[in-house]
């Protein structure tokens, strides 16, 4: 499992972690019924504390998301997948409108929103096609 914290992003790396596992369930990265490492390996592989990490596997078994196996560590509850997805949904979704609301009051019409979201779609695209090569 590979994430990525970035300490002056304003979000708590609690709350970054929690995001990535809940989005690495939604995107099928880690699958119902699958082990996540453990919350020494997390801390080990991010460099952060493991009170932290620990926080934030409290948190996503509180939302339903991990489940504990005795005896072994956590692992990705049955219902993960669905809960993960409508999350994921609803976290972009409010940014999307927070992004239009700002396009909107600084004036941008239409059809230059839609040719702005198109050409970062495009760009990210391209990254994805870098990262591969």
């Amino acid at each position: 499992m590979f994430f990525t914290i970035d300490p002056s992003g304003g979000l708590p790396i609690y709350e970054q972690v929690v995001r990535q596992i809940k989005f690495a369930v939604a995107g099928q990265v880690i699958k119902a019924g699958e082990l996540v490492p453990s919350v020494r390996e997390v801390a080990r592989q991010l460099t952060i504390n493991p009170n932290t990490v620990a926080r934030a596997f409290r948190q996503l078994q509180a939302d339903g998301v991990l489940d504990p196996v005795r005896g072994t560590g956590l692992q990705v509850a049955g219902g993960a997948l669905e809960l993960c997805r409508h999350e994921r949904t609803n976290l972009i979704r409010s940014r999307l409108r927070e992004v239009l609301t700002e396009a909107r009051q600084s004036r941008l019409d239409e059809d230059e929103i839609r040719r702005l979201v198109e050409s970062e779609l495009l760009a990210t695209e391209n990254q994805k096609e870098e990262v591969r090569s």
